[in-house]
């Protein structure tokens, strides 16, 4: 497990990018769903289970962009396996208006092709984002500033990889 901080963002990662590559490419793939449910299962369940632990406060679990392709929301599977008592899924409250694929384009490309994330969640709550994969944080970093407008804290994220520059 690593920590990155991208601006004011912790970014919690569970592997490198290259270490699980091959697992992360599945995600569009029919055996995606069960390849990444058992990393939720090794991964994002334990670790809610600890953090709640010593927090019992409602925390609320935020997926980036639950786009479902090919039969399911591969960010979703995360999410689902990190429903507790006190950790509730908040599935599809935001959603990316810019379908803009990120894969292998550079930081300016990023940058200059924001996902405009539109959130219709509850206000006035606490939660952790959820994503696959941590590149450059742009994805991150324009979804806690949507949040932050919205009333909401974003504690920190939470990624399956981190792709080590």
């Amino acid at each position: 497990m690593q920590t990155r901080t991208i601006g004011t963002l912790d970014v919690i990662s569970f592997y490198s990018y290259n270490s699980i590559e091959a697992l992360l490419h599945t995600k569009h793939k029919p055996e995606g769903y069960r390849i990444y449910k058992a990393l939720a299962n090794i991964t994002m369940k334990p670790f809610i289970e600890e953090f709640i632990e010593s927090d019992d406060r409602d925390i609320y679990i935020l997926g980036i962009d639950e786009h479902v392709k090919s039969g399911y929301s591969h960010v979703s599977v995360l999410c689902k396996s990190m429903k507790t008592l006190h950790s509730h899924p908040l599935h599809s409250k935001l959603m990316a208006q810019n379908r803009v694929n990120y894969s292998g384009k550079s930081l300016q490309y990023r940058m200059e092709n924001p996902r405009n994330f539109k959130y219709t969640g509850k206000q006035n709550i606490d939660v952790i984002l959820v994503d696959d994969i941590i590149t450059t944080g742009i994805t991150l970093q324009e979804a806690q500033s949507v949040l932050q407008q919205n009333g909401v804290n974003v504690l920190f994220a939470l990624t399956l990889a981190n792709v080590d520059d």
